[in-house]
Formats: C-alpha cells, sequence, structure tokens
C-alpha cells in the first residue's frame, strides 16, 4: 500500500518514518518530494562540487553526475521506498541512473546517479525538488533485523570517494567530448556542402 499524504505524515509523527531536515511543503499528495543537496560530483567537473556554496550542479550535455539528497531518511522495518526522478527534470532530458528501491530498515541520505541525454545544459539548484519518494507500507514487518538493509549506504550521509570514483576517474572521451565532437563534425560538413 502506498501512504498518502496523510498516513505519510503520520509515519513521520509516529517516527516509523524518518525525514530530517522533514518540511511540510515537500509532501504531497503521495509522495515526498526530495531536495538537491550540499554534494555532488560530474563527469566534465571531474571534482566533488559543495553544491550548497556554488548553488547548483551543472549537467553538461552528455554528462554523468551523483549527488546527495539534503535529506537524510530513516525506514523502519514495515516500510519500502520507491523513488523517480520529477518530472520536471525528465521532460528536460535528465535521467535517473541509479536503482529505485529503499529496503526496510535503511537510513542515510539517497545517493541518486543521473546523466544528461540532451544536447542542453541542466541545472540543479541546491534544494529544488529533484526526486520524489514514494513509501509503501509492507503488511507485515521484515522478519528480522537481518532481512532489513544492512548494504554498503547504510548509514552514510556525505558522498564518499567510492561514490564518485566513475566521475573522478573517469578515463576515455566522456560523452559531453564526444557530443561536442560530433557537432564541430557536422557543422564543418555543413558548411563543406555549400
Amino acid at each position: 500500500m502506498i501512504l498518502t499524504d496523510r498516513q505519510l505524515r503520520e509515519a513521520i509523527k509516529l517516527g516509523k518514518i524518518k525525514v530530517e531536515p522533514f518540511e511540510d511543503a515537500q509532501v504531497q499528495p503521495a509522495t515526498y518530494d526530495l531536495r538537491v543537496g550540499n554534494r555532488g560530483a560530474t563527469t566534465s567537473a571531474r571534482k566533488l562540487i559543495d553544491v550548497s556554496k556554488v548553488g547548483y550542479l551543472t549537467l553538461e550535455p552528455g554528462d554523468t553526475a551523483v549527488v546527495s539528497t539534503l535529506e537524510i531518511l530513516e525506514l523502519d522495518r514495515q516500510h519500502v521506498g520507491r523513488f523517480g526522478l520529477r518530472s520536471k527534470y525528465s521532460r528536460k532530458g535528465l535521467i535517473a541512473t541509479t536503482g529505485t528501491q529503499i529496503d526496510p530498515g535503511f537510513r542515510g541520505r539517497l545517493i541518486i546517479g543521473l546523466t544528461n541525454v540532451t544536447p542542453s545544459r541542466i541545472v540543479l539548484p541546491h534544494k529544488d525538488d529533484f526526486v520524489s519518494l514514494e513509501v509503501h507500507r509492507l503488511e507485515e514487518p521484515a522478519e528480522s533485523a537481518e532481512s532489513a538493509y544492512d548494504g554498503p549506504y547504510q548509514g552514510h550521509v556525505d558522498l564518499r570517494p567510492e561514490d564518485i570514483e566513475f566521475v573522478l576517474e573517469a578515463s576515455g572521451a566522456a560523452l559531453p567530448d564526444i557530443i561536442k565532437t560530433m557537432s564541430g563534425t557536422k557543422t564543418s560538413a555543413s558548411w563543406a556542402t555549400k
């Protein structure tokens, strides 16, 4: 069962789900909108970016990025989450490249992988709504503490070197470079045929 806005508020009030910082304005009819967090990295920048200081994270055409959510989540053993990119970003050509399931017992910030599949720059402002979280209540709690989530992302509240390793150590031509090269080739070819 997907929680409605009222059920979501009640589960948060009872401590079954924790969202820090919680903002009531982020509660939607059947989701909670998560915001762009303080840290990110892109293949074009090839460095960790303090989004809270810069004010935004820019994804160049073809860029791949990782960004943390502002909110820290905690789910009890009877709740599971699913998330998806907000349509305002999907419609611009941004796709989420991270698995959508948040297992019972998870606690920490979500680390979201993103790819800009367009020829245009996409900007993610700090604290902007970019992911919608759906919370489902299981018919019964996960059977034991061992069956709750205990994976590599448990308890993490900041981007770690291993979270951004592929962005920082990307070798060869990145997709943005390929797109620029192909755009230049197309322009040269069009001049040559005139």
